[in-house]
């Protein structure tokens, strides 16, 4: 197991940007309406996910089943703009407050939260 080698209060009181991946390269990134505040997904990223994302303005994650980097929309046009990127105290969290080009799941609905769980089943919002 490899230690850290950025002293918490760096991170957590400093203004540098350190994020902090986990063992897999990792972080995760929860995205939000920049209007509404509604959660519309949760996905990873990676470093080159992360810089992506930055340099151009529109939410790329890291696709764990493709296992390359993924531009939100590439195929359905569906895209996110960043408004702004969140950060928690240990930098290892991030909230992607986005203006959604369209529906943001892949099955078409708004949010990927489209459901509820309900007395043990699932219910749609």
């Amino acid at each position: 197991m490899t230690t850290d080698p950025i002293e918490p209060k760096c991170r957590e009181q400093g203004s540098e940007f350190l994020p902090k991946f986990d063992s897999n390269g990792l972080l995760s990134a929860v995205v939000t309406h920049a209007e509404t505040a509604e959660v519309l997904m949760v996905a990873f990223m990676d470093r080159e996910a992360l810089d992506a994302t930055i340099a151009s303005g529109e939410a790329h994650f890291h696709s764990r089943s493709r296992g390359r980097l993924w531009k939100k929309g590439e195929s359905s046009g569906h895209v996110l703009k960043v408004a702004e990127i969140g950060v928690d105290c240990d930098q290892d969290a991030l909230v992607l407050r986005c203006h959604p080009q369209g529906p943001t799941c892949h099955t078409g609905a708004a949010s990927c939260f489209y459901r509820r769980l309900e007395d043990g089943s699932l219910h749609r919002v």
